[in-house]
């Protein structure tokens, strides 16, 4: 091999993180016909109504492109279901931006807001797109770790002494991500409210990943909006997406919620990066968020069952499992196998088990916090979870 066809021509920012840990499992689950509850996305299709909303749109010559941030059916949409929500009427042509997905929307938030040097709370384990985009946006991430308690029923959770230390003179923002992936974890009002005395202290603005804010399964843990705590409407960016809560998240349609200077700093990055996110997914998922709360509801129920069943096949086998409160993820302690550390023990289990998880250290800034663990997708059909338990039973042995 010649000499410049073996030097990397990657950016010297982006080098350092290589091909994400999704696109590895998934691959290496193909190559041994492995279930897949590594990467999370559901093996069932969203809901038909929506499919045929864009099949329509397709029909009546929706193809071209949509306005910048977002055609005016959708705006409304998301604009009057935060209003339902939340109960606080927003500006849909001013304080909603329409992204090509959410992971867009981050980009877009923080090549917007963050200047150079500017530093950038982060939990945890992280969604890792969150650290490649600080990079990108030339910041400094810092980091404020969750910590699985001793007892497994206590789930994750923070030291607020660590928090406040994560906050300085030069933090910018803090990017706050619940209902949590890949803890499943839903903070709580007063969790919350302490992150919201800080933003508010240190005029800090929150960025809040809420893709999954729909998908909650316990009423004492509900989820709650950072944005509408006292004092954090006006320096929050609220992020959120179709594909979770409408199992369809290969269609990339996402937004963000905030007030109109905050917007415009989102809109400023966005208008370059993708400009305008596929116009008849845009028309399909007005559709969706007008008319979807019966599909709603039932998917909720649905993803319960399957939290707890997999919960149950991986308690019995001897995994110590932490709560899923929201999200569709588990995350378990697979040190009772003793096969090595999480990298080692997800390609194990993947190419001699023929179940795929994902390993969480690569979500963390030091690694050894997440080598007991590993990440497992229950939003599968019951067909596939089953087939996945029979395999994993192979671990007894």
């Amino acid at each position: 091999m010649s000499q410049a066809a073996s030097q990397s021509f990657v950016a010297s920012r982006l080098a350092a993180f290589g091909t994400t840990i999704f696109t590895e499992m998934t691959l290496l689950a193909q190559k041994h016909g492995a279930v897949n509850l590594a990467q999370g996305f559901p093996d069932f299709d969203g809901p038909e109504f929506v499919k045929d909303a864009a099949v329509r749109a397709i029909a009546a010559g929706e193809s071209q492109y949509a306005r910048m941030f977002g055609i005016p059916a959708l705006n409304r949409a998301i604009a009057d279901a935060w209003s339902r929500r939340t109960g606080e009427s927003i500006d849909p042509d001013t304080q909603v931006t329409v992204t090509s997905g959410c992971t867009e929307a981050i980009a877009a938030a923080l090549l917007g807001l963050i200047n150079p040097g500017d530093e950038v709370v982060l939990f945890e384990p992280y969604y890792d797109s969150y650290r490649a985009c600080v990079e990108m946006a030339g910041g400094v991430a810092r980091f404020v770790t969750l910590v699985p308690a001793g007892d497994p029923d206590a789930g994750f959770a923070f030291d607020p002494e660590q928090l406040r230390r994560a906050f300085t003179p030069r933090t910018r923002a803090l990017l706050l991500n619940s209902p949590h992936n890949p803890t499943g974890k839903v903070f709580t009002r007063p969790e919350l409210a302490m992150i919201a005395e800080l933003c508010v202290r240190r005029g800090a603005i929150a960025i809040t990943d809420e893709v999954y804010e729909r998908l909650t399964f316990e009423l004492a843990r509900p989820h709650i909006s950072l944005g509408t705590l006292p004092g954090m409407a006006e320096r929050t960016v609220t992020l959120s997406s179709l594909g979770k809560t409408f199992s369809l998240t290969g269609w990339k349609v996402g937004w963000a919620v905030a007030t109109p200077a905050l917007s415009k700093a989102v809109r400023a990055a966005h208008q370059f990066l993708t400009f305008a996110t596929c116009t008849p997914m845009q028309h399909a998922a007005a559709a969706a968020i007008m008319h979807g709360e019966e599909y709603v509801q039932q998917l909720v129920e649905q993803y319960r069952s399957s939290r707890d069943f997999l919960s149950g096949v991986l308690r019995g086998i001897g995994f110590k499992v932490y709560p899923c409160e929201g999200t569709y993820f588990i995350m378990a302690d697979h040190a009772a196998f003793g096969m090595g550390d999480d990298v080692s023990f997800c390609r194990r289990l993947t190419a001699e088990v023929g179940v795929a998880a994902i390993p969480p250290s690569v979500f963390y800034d030091n690694p050894d916090n997440g080598r007991r663990l590993a990440r497992f997708a229950f939003c599968k059909r019951r067909e596939t979870l089953e087939k996945a338990a029979e395999r994993l039973a192979n671990l007894r042995g």
